[in-house]
């Protein structure tokens, strides 16, 4: 059988950047290749398996008009129809590569969920993804009780549940204090075998958030030398993400998850309108999403990235 001649590498533009974080090396990692024309689903998976990030993006020429670039997103173990910090990340890198948008205050993504408005704040670095729509679900109580043993909670500790889907589908936990978030130490081999990806939260009582907060910098510290001394603003909602499902037993930051989890909490009187959550401190990162559901009832899940490493890549 004859053999089809293996493609010939090229040097491609290509950035590593920090999303949800002012200060490199505080927020989620991604890499992106602003180029991936010619690169077949195999090239890109394997390029994401190599770089080990949560997730590596592929910039491309859009397919739908109204669109002013496409995305493919890649986890190392497969592609996803829609992530968060790729979303922001990605566009971030492709307006500092000198990307022009269609509009110029709202720049409008292609993935394979569909069409993805993300709106810019001239002058700052804040970017905010208009979130999907989300689909709801109460999750079977049989499966949700193994997940809660295995993540290491019991039950009066779970204040609701919902299996949140909007691309990416997680299991929502809404737990009864900062504290049990913060203290929470999964069994991630029996996630996996659950096939369970889980979005914890808790509100920050307002009297509580300041002691709170720098209660969680200190434990943050105790893993990584580099960990914040402080958090830029006072957090109104404590996340993490446990997703040893996809290869990733915690994510230090979120968008995704945030924005279900804001969907959802803001619909059923959980959480205000406009919020920050804070996710990543049990990782040394300082992560923060700014949440705002705005008169029309959209949900915008923003943060602030900042360019790592700037270069090219050979694929």
């Amino acid at each position: 059988m004859k053999q089809r001649p293996l493609r010939q590498a090229q040097d491609r533009p290509f950035k590593q950047v920090d999303v949800f974080t002012a200060t490199p090396y505080l927020g989620n990692p991604l890499a992106v290749v602003l180029d991936g024309s010619g690169l077949d689903d195999a090239a890109m998976q394997r390029f994401a398996r190599w770089t080990n990030l949560s997730e590596t993006t592929f910039l491309l020429p859009p397919t739908d008009p109204s669109a002013d670039y496409r995305v493919r997103i890649f986890t190392p173990g497969g592609e996803l129809p829609f992530a968060g910090h790729p979303t922001l990340g990605s566009c971030h890198s492709w307006l500092q590569a000198g990307g022009k948008p269609h509009a110029q205050d709202l720049i409008v993504q292609e993935c394979k969920v569909g069409l993805i408005r993300i709106r810019r704040e001239l002058g700052t670095q804040l970017l905010a993804f208009a979130a999907p729509p989300l689909l709801r679900a109460a999750p079977d109580p049989v499966w949700l009780a193994q997940v809660a043993t295995a993540v290491g909670l019991k039950a009066p500790q779970i204040l609701a549940a919902q299996l949140l889907d909007n691309g990416p589908m997680w299991l929502g936990l809404l737990l009864n204090s900062v504290e049990t978030v913060l203290q929470l130490a999964p069994n991630h081999l029996a996630l996996e075998k659950l096939n369970a990806k889980v979005g914890v939260a808790a509100i920050y009582p307002r009297e509580e958030a300041p002691p709170l907060i720098a209660r969680a910098n200190r434990e943050a510290r105790a893993f990584a030398h580099d960990a914040p001394d402080s958090i830029t603003d006072t957090p109104d909602l404590e996340v993490r993400a446990f997703a040893a499902a996809i290869g990733i037993n915690e994510d230090p930051v979120t968008g995704s998850l945030n924005a279900s989890l804001a969907q959802w909490l803001i619909a059923e009187g959980h959480a205000p309108e406009r919020y920050v959550a804070s996710q990543g401190v049990c990782l040394g990162r300082a992560g923060q999403v700014h949440i705002e559901r705005d008169a029309s009832g959209q949900v915008w899940v923003g943060g602030e990235s900042v360019t790592c490493i700037d270069g090219t890549v050979t694929l």
